[in-house]
């Protein structure tokens, strides 16, 4: 009998904001592969005591498929966690690519992303009538190299929110990017480890943020969000509770 793969949305950081299902496929699991440097490690106090566990952290992917596939070949189930949702910057499709090619089962268990937790935090609105009601979710060009249409300083050109992963080390180089756009006064934020019990907020401008990072220490597990959203002052008020708007609900 072939067993399966589930991935996993492991979520921020909390392990309280695993979903319900994911919790019981945690506690169920018979190998638990997961993303050591970014899963928070209390996660796995759910599992069972003796299901086998890796930390992918230091596996290439060829070790990290032929894992899932020998255990999924064996009948076992095999709970892949990433951090977050693993929809966003998750590397599933490389995964999933080899699981379709060996005929091994697989389901993805949605996880509640970082950026919302960071949202949460920031006790704000990502999309605000009349401000933004656009997110724009990218990175910088790093290692990994990006489609030249999405430089930042193009994709800052519309002036939305704009959500920036693994961006936090290059601080400056993204600062000097949103600026081509974006005036200096506009508010940013930075968040490191959000939900996590040590979680880091950094507030400010463009123009002042890079001294506030660097002054902070922040280097890594950190996203920037940058736009007036951030702004607590005017905004007009959404359409959905306003009296003389009807709609199917209320007349």
């Amino acid at each position: 009998m072939v067993g399966r793969v589930v991935f996993i949305g492991g979520g921020p950081g909390d392990p309280e904001l695993l979903t319900v299902k994911a919790t019981r496929i945690l506690g169920n699991a018979d190998i638990i592969i997961y993303a050591g440097s970014l899963v928070n490690p209390e996660i796995l106090n759910i599992t069972r005591k003796d299901a086998v566990i890796y930390n992918s952290a230091s596996m290439t992917l060829p070790e990290l498929v032929e894992v899932m596939i020998d255990y999924a070949r064996e009948g076992k189930l095999v709970a892949r966690v990433h951090t977050g949702d693993p929809a966003i910057y998750g590397a599933i499709g490389e995964q999933i690519s080899h699981l379709r090619d060996n005929n091994i089962p697989f389901e993805i268990i949605p996880g509640v992303s970082s950026l919302f937790a960071v949202a949460a935090a920031l006790q704000v609105e990502l999309t605000l009538p009349m401000v933004s009601q656009t997110v724009i979710i990218t990175r910088p060009e790093g290692r990994t190299l990006k489609p030249v249409k999405e430089a930042l300083s193009s994709l800052a050109v519309h002036q939305a929110t704009m959500c920036i992963f693994l961006g936090v080390q290059l601080i400056e180089e993204v600062v000097r990017e949103l600026k081509k756009s974006y005036p200096g006064d506009t508010p940013v934020a930075v968040v490191s480890k959000a939900s996590w019990k040590d979680e880091q907020i950094i507030r400010g401008t463009l123009d002042d943020i890079t001294g506030k990072v660097s002054f902070s220490g922040i280097v890594k597990t950190a996203i920037i969000i940058v736009g007036r959203v951030l702004d607590p002052g005017i905004f007009e008020a959404s359409k959905l509770y306003d009296a003389d708007f009807t709609h199917e609900y209320r007349k």
